[in-house]
Parts: structure tokens; sequence; C-alpha cells
């Protein structure tokens, strides 16, 4: 945070990264715990029955202790990652659009192995792609690095015959983990929803060198 917003709202270090996983997660299940406490008393976040989110200050507050320094070469180089992350993330949404719906629009009800097995190879296409551009950004973000372990799990996971883990927005699935990934480096990056979805579809419409 800037000096004046740490002064406006001073928090411990606990509630500070609580306020980092509430924008970027969107929002926090289960017990209000001190961390989240001090941040509905702050106004930074709201309860709203079992769930924890963050108000607009909260946003604004996160947005700006995230928010990498304008043209420094972190910026620099998670921004040119990106041009090669938004495919990716592309051909993942696709992908878990495959898993829940079948070419012709129909739910899928996972009674074809040999359909299933076809989405699930792509994944590992995509895995790898987003492993080799996710080693590249903790490079440059040391604190991105956790992402490649914990897409790593929920794949594992998916793979012991939990299939909630890769598309289940209750669980810390595959596509959830990969959400909070694409967040944060909006928030890092200063980048709107828009200004990303805009960006994303001139990639994936360019055509291939």
């Amino acid at each position: 945070m800037t000096e004046a917003s740490t002064a406006a709202v001073p928090l411990d270090d606990a509630a500070r990264a609580a306020l980092l996983e509430l924008a970027v997660r969107g929002l926090h299940r289960g017990a209000l715990g001190p961390a989240q406490r001090q941040l509905v008393d702050a106004g930074l976040a709201m309860v709203k029955g079992p769930l924890v989110m963050p108000t607009a200050e909260g946003r604004a507050a996160a947005a700006d202790e995230l928010r990498l320094p304008e043209g420094g070469e972190q910026e620099t180089t998670l921004r040119r990652l990106m041009t090669t992350f938004l495919p990716i993330n592309h051909r993942l949404r696709e992908l878990c659009t495959s898993w829940q719906r079948r070419p012709d629009g129909s739910a899928n009800d996972h009674g074809d192995p040999a359909y299933d097995a076809a989405v699930r190879d792509e994944l590992d296409d995509v895995d790898e792609a987003v492993g080799r551009v996710l080693r590249r950004m903790a490079e440059a973000a040391p604190s991105l690095a956790h992402y490649r372990a914990d897409l790593t799990a929920a794949l594992e996971a998916f793979d012991d015959g939990h299939t909630g883990m890769l598309t289940s927005p209750l669980e810390p699935s595959y596509h959830t983990v990969w959400m909070w990934l694409h967040q944060e480096l909006l928030l890092m990056l200063g980048m709107s929803r828009e200004e990303d979805g805009e960006l994303e579809a001139a990639l994936v419409a360019a055509p291939s060198a």
C-alpha cells in the first residue's frame, strides 16, 4: 500500500495477507478469524452469511498493494508474458467447457471414457504450456511461484478420482486456482477485465507466426 492508504487503515501482517487473499480469491468461506475481523472492522471487508467479501475500499487497497511499479522490470516482464499466458487461458476455458458439455451442447455425463480421455490429454498439453510460462513469471515475481504447485496438487487430486478438482468453484480445483492466478496477474499489472478480454481475443485471433 502507499503511505497514505496504510496510515488510513493500519493492518497487521496477517490482516494484510488476508486482504490480498480476498482480492485475489474474491471471498473467504468459513469462520471469521482475527485477520478477517480486523478487515471487517476497518471497512475493508463485509460478512454475507458464511462468506467474507472485500468491500470496494478493500479491493482498492489490495490493488494498491499488489500493483507493480509502472514501467519497472517486473511489470515489463509480466506484461510480455501475459501475451503467452492469455492464449493458454483461452485453451483452458474451452477445455473446461468440453469437460462439462459434449460437442452437441448436451451435458457430459462422463459415460464415454474415450471422450473424457481426449479432454484429459488436452489438459496435459495446457498444463505443460502454462508451466513453462509460470516458471518465467515466478523468476520475475517470486510471489507467483506457489501457483505451479497448487495447479499440480489439483491435477493430482483430479487424477486420483476427485472429478470436482478440475472445474468445481467450491474447491481449490484446477480451474479455480487458475482463476486466482489470473486475477493476481491483473492486479499486479493494473489491467481491467475488459482490457484483458480484448487482449486475449486479439491474441487468439492473430494468425500463427
